[in-house]
């Protein structure tokens, strides 16, 4: 796909707000508004990718939102993982990064998919 120009951004953008309430799952696919719905939005997704990246989260991050969706605490995973509350700490400030173990046993407690730890 060649470049998107912010303008082409910003007319596909405003396109995708008129189709909308035109489009639904009854829509054949076939449907001119349909077509043009599919066509703006790949020109939006291809503009962001380019001037919105979406960064991967870092280690301490990842136990970080994994702590807050589980509603645990950092003393309670320290528990769990058998070090000290003072070492979750410095995995969530980012001060230092768990182990290899340490890292799989995170990754258990919490639901952390490893290959997101590994920032894959």
């Amino acid at each position: 796909m060649a470049k998107v120009t912010k303008e082409q951004y910003e007319f596909a953008l405003s396109r995708i707000e008129e189709l909308l309430p035109q489009v639904d799952d009854e829509t054949p696919a076939t449907d001119r508004r349909s077509v043009e719905l599919s066509v703006m939005s790949d020109l939006v997704i291809a503009y962001e990718k380019e001037h919105f990246p979406i960064e991967k989260p870092t280690v301490a991050e990842l136990i970080e939102l994994s702590l807050e969706e589980k509603g645990m605490t950092q003393r309670q995973l320290a528990s769990e993982l058998g070090v000290s509350p003072s070492r979750v700490n410095d995995y969530v400030a980012g001060r230092s990064e768990p182990t290899l173990k340490i890292a799989r046993q995170i990754c258990r407690v919490l639901g952390i998919q490893p290959t997101a730890m590994l920032g894959l």
